[in-house]
């Protein structure tokens, strides 16, 4: 399994402008921006659906919120550059819970799992990741 890749590494910033504690709540806040921002796009991908089943507001939002790993993994496999076992290796989680959480059987998944999806996930989409990184750095840069 390799080691995760710090997101921070993303940013084009001089690296030894801030303490480790700094670059640990830069982190935090990369790690939940880029989750919502890659949350927002599965949610529009899924709008035509929501729509068909009539969903509310909130129930979009539920079944998003659950269903938010679930979505990363099954975006990994549709690449076709990594199989659930190679998700297994890259993540070193049991394929077994891989293949609950994209079944559904397992909503709970750990934090760790996350993660270390979400860093695969920026390996096989890294222009979408780009993007998002783009966006997040105008941002915070217009309120700078």
């Amino acid at each position: 399994m390799p080691a995760i890749q710090p997101l921070y590494l993303l940013l084009e910033v001089n690296h030894n402008k801030f303490s480790k504690e700094e670059y640990l709540f830069i982190e935090a806040e990369l790690f939940r921006r880029i989750c919502e921002e890659v949350r927002e796009i599965f949610e529009k991908q899924l709008k035509e659906y929501f729509h068909l089943m009539n969903f509310t507001i909130e129930m979009e939002d539920e079944m998003l919120e659950a269903n938010f790993l679930r979505l990363i993994i099954n975006d990994i496999l549709s690449t076709e550059d990594y199989t659930l076992e190679g998700i297994a290796r890259y993540t070193g989680i049991h394929e077994d819970v891989i293949h609950e959480v994209i079944s559904g059987r397992n909503s709970t998944p750990s934090a760790i799992l996350l993660q270390r999806a979400l860093d695969l996930h920026r390996t096989v989409r890294s222009d979408l990741y780009r993007e998002i990184i783009k966006k997040i750095a105008s941002e915070y840069l217009a309120v700078a």
